[in-house]
């Protein structure tokens, strides 16, 4: 979803979360082999109050930007589906066809696009895949309305699988993949990556708060439910994409220790690292005091604004 009358003056992008009672934004400009991210900064907001949300759009001066903003995994379904043999032009109205039954709502009030999942020539024999976002089109109305009523020239919604995406992707080795695993509020979500492109995207049940809180062999389950989840991960896309290996798991900080990176690195054959964005991006003096917990919610907006033109929801 574009917006063909954004003046926009500033490189870049400026990602816009709205929470329950604060805005999150981060202004995250390309540069060279290390984007930078001149702020990622919050503000207080009162939902049931608009003029709050223009107070901020104009403390910013918002409609200088391309802003983006995120669906919540509530908001979209994303489907796995065989790729239709038609040309360009009639990939979406195939798509819509082949996921009408999929939905838990009619078809035709539904925004969808589509991601490829490319195949080299070496591999032409295999099923070619594509993954279909699908998001109400009434969400994706109301999403657009308030951010333009509060001033913010809203460009692009986009999904937390994309952003997460285009944060592995800064890490990815050379002619190798990679899998990434970051939890939140809504969940855990596991992307896995090759050549810039998402092969895999899959939510687990288990929130970041279940992991800190639980204690004693309640945490110890939920390690070995996410340990057995990504095993299932790892084998799908050995078996899925043979013409691609991956190098390593990458896990995204969580507002306390779990132990979960051990446990994980006890059990996979791959070398799990720490997601950290201070390795691959320049960000504000502000960030060295964020905590662990800053770090987690700052992840998926920041990578928000690392969009890639080509991906449009």
């Amino acid at each position: 979803m574009k917006n063909p009358f954004s003046s926009a003056a500033a490189p870049g992008w400026l990602a816009v979360e709205l929470g329950e009672r604060k805005v999150s934004l981060a202004h995250v400009r390309p540069e060279g082999v290390m984007p930078v991210v001149a702020f990622a900064e919050e503000r207080d907001w009162d939902p049931g109050e608009p003029r709050s949300l223009e107070r901020v759009a104009r403390e910013f001066d918002a409609r200088k930007y391309r802003c983006t903003t995120l669906l919540k995994p509530a908001q979209y379904q994303i489907l796995l589906v065989d790729a239709p043999a038609v040309k360009r032009e009639e990939l979406k109205p195939a798509i819509r066809w082949r996921i009408k039954d999929m939905l838990d709502y009619h078809v035709d009030d539904a925004t969808i696009d589509v991601l490829d999942l490319p195949l080299p020539e070496s591999a032409a024999q295999r099923t070619h895949q594509m993954y279909a976002v699908a998001a109400r089109n009434d969400t994706i109305r109301a999403s657009v309305e308030r951010f333009e009523r509060a001033g913010f020239p809203l460009s692009v919604i986009d999904i937390p699988d994309i952003a997460q995406r285009n944060v592995a992707m800064l890490f990815e080795p050379e002619k190798r993949g990679a899998v990434a695993l970051a939890f939140d509020e809504h969940g855990g979500l596991i992307t896995a990556i090759f050549n810039d492109e998402l092969y895999l995207s899959r939510r687990l049940d288990i929130t970041a708060a279940q992991l800190v809180e639980a204690g004693g062999e309640e945490r110890a389950r939920l390690l070995e439910r996410v340990l057995v989840e990504m095993q299932r991960s790892l084998d799908h896309c050995e078996r899925s994409f043979p013409f691609f290996s991956l190098a390593r798991v990458l896990l995204g900080p969580l507002p306390e220790e779990v132990g979960l990176r051990a446990h994980l690195a006890a059990s996979l054959y791959l070398p799990v690292d720490a997601l950290e964005l201070a390795q691959v991006a320049r960000l504000p003096s502000a960030s060295a005091a964020w905590d662990p917990a800053q770090a987690a919610r700052w992840l998926k907006l920041i990578g928000a604004g690392l969009r890639v033109e080509k991906r449009v929801l």
